[in-house]
């Protein structure tokens, strides 16, 4: 999930070697918190938060084959 995560955001930031994700596992789900720099954060949420949107469904799709629940947390 990390690898697929770094794939779609790096090529969008102007800092790809501030992008860092942490992954917290429960019992029930599987939390990604994406790190970026903080002059990067307009591009990875985009207007109204569409491209933040997008990233998610193609994460959330790629995860449901673990019957758990994902979530993707974006934050500096």
């Amino acid at each position: 999930m990390k690898d697929l995560i770094e794939t779609i955001v790096k090529p969008l930031v102007d800092f790809p070697e501030d992008v860092r994700i942490e992954t917290v596992e429960d019992d029930s789900k599987i939390t990604c918190h994406l790190y970026v720099n903080k002059t990067d954060m307009g591009k990875v949420i985009g207007k109204q938060g569409r491209v933040a949107k997008a990233i998610r469904t193609v994460v959330y799709a790629a995860g449901s084959s673990q019957n758990k629940k994902i979530f993707l947390e974006i934050g500096e």
